[in-house]
């Protein structure tokens, strides 16, 4: 189905053309429709399914349309609001590639940078703005931003916004915006803290839901190394070192995870950044231009930290930890291989992922190729859960026996008063 099929206007459709995009994703297919007629959406999707798009270009039909009708002063009109100043940009600039022939303007407003460029923007007179919650509360702050005219309002990656700890600025936000409006609300993940804020910015949404990517790209090869858990990080080395990579997105678990790999990659003469919920915006953004430059090699993220980041010639991801959901994999190593190029994905094994390894495989349905000519092969095995069972035991009456022996080391009496 293309999308004049969509009911999309011209002026889109020939900004459309121009990028070469042909049919809608199953987002867009999905969305467009809804929000083109006038209700407030619930979407499931994550970044890479064209959700960008899914709500730019309805609401740029919408704003072009009522400009032409009413020839409306140039007031913000519609507000999205997204958790860092990476995707704040990319969607500033899908604005502006959707709407080039329709005469709207945008600008995006994010922290970490002096405010003069951004405020000289929005005193020229903008239809869209694009923000992050921190700066964009500054402004309203400081008078330069007024919320009272918007009639579509996007809440983008939602359950990183509260990962990032920024519950209490979309609250403030929600409470500046107009009761009447159309809301759009799209979050990768959908636990019950999300839903709650769903009902506080949606009136009768209608849900879309975009099913995780269950295949890999035939550009992308893939490779396991089984190993050891204490081995990790010197067959990370080692991949690194050995195949002259100069350039790899590492992904880990958790934020002190990242932080350790990159530690570690520090002491090796590794150039290397981490980025997570905990780093400040500008230290990511930092990361990342540099790791786009080639100044820092390796990139280290967690799965959050790394919606967002796109680098069409990165040909190399390394999955340090192997994630316990399969889809995640597919989303990790689809980082590379974008734009046609190819792209080699590594995942390093401890025996207590091995069975992560086996759903992975099941869902892509395919073997991925076992690489067992290295210095660190894996030995051990997984536990059992009767051994798990037992192991945790014994690590409980190691710590109680720690305190313990603390406790019994402290001094009972006072010291003794040397002074004469």
């Amino acid at each position: 189905m293309p999308f004049k099929q969509l009911e999309i206007i011209d002026p889109i459709l020939k900004a459309l053309s121009d990028l070469k995009y042909a049919t809608p994703t199953t987002i867009q297919s999905k969305a467009i429709p809804l929000i083109l007629a006038g209700k407030d959406v619930l979407g499931s999707a994550q970044t890479g399914t064209g959700k960008t798009a899914a709500f730019a270009i309805p609401i740029l039909q919408h704003l072009y349309l009522e400009n032409q009708l009413q020839n409306k002063a140039k007031t913000i009109k519609a507000l999205v609001v997204t958790p860092t100043r990476e995707l704040a940009i990319q969607i500033a600039d899908s604005f502006s590639d959707y709407g080039k022939y329709t005469g709207l303007k945008n600008t995006v407003v994010f922290g970490g940078v002096n405010q003069n460029g951004q405020t000289q923007e929005l005193k020229k007179g903008i239809d869209i703005l694009v923000a992050t919650p921190g700066r964009l509360l500054d402004l309203i702050d400081q008078k330069y931003i007024d919320l009272r005219n918007i009639t579509h309002f996007v809440l983008d990656e939602a359950d990183r916004m509260l990962d990032m700890g920024f519950i209490h600025d979309i609250r403030k936000i929600i409470a500046l915006l107009p009761e009447k409006r159309q809301s759009l609300f799209f979050s990768a993940t959908m636990p019950q803290n999300i839903v709650d804020l769903s009902r506080r910015i949606l009136k009768n949404p209608s849900k879309v839901e975009v099913s995780p990517v269950s295949s890999t790209a035939e550009t992308i090869k893939q490779f396991v190394y089984y190993t050891n858990r204490l081995s990790k990080n010197d067959l990370l080395h080692y991949i690194i070192t050995k195949r002259k990579i100069n350039q790899v997105l590492v992904f880990a678990r958790t934020k002190h995870g990242a932080d350790r790999i990159d530690r570690f990659l520090k002491k090796k003469k590794i150039n290397s950044a981490a980025i997570h919920g905990e780093k400040a915006q500008n230290q990511r953004q930092k990361a990342l231009s540099q790791f786009k430059t080639g100044e820092v090699a390796v990139l280290v993220a967690t799965d959050i930290a790394a919606r967002g980041i796109d680098i069409d010639k990165l040909h190399f991801v390394i999955n340090f930890d192997i994630p316990n959901v399969a889809e995640t994999y597919v989303h990790r190593i689809g980082r590379s291989g974008r734009a046609g190029e190819n792209g080699v994905a590594f995942s390093i094994c401890e025996p207590e992922e091995n069975t992560f390894i086996k759903d992975i495989e099941k869902l892509i349905n395919k073997k991925i190729n076992v690489v067992e000519d290295h210095p660190f092969p894996q030995t051990d095995h997984p536990m059992t859960a009767e051994e798990r069972k037992v192991w945790n035991i014994e690590k409980i009456q190691k710590k109680k026996e720690f305190f313990e022996r603390q406790k019994s080391d402290k001094p009972t009496s006072k010291r003794p008063n040397y002074k004469r």
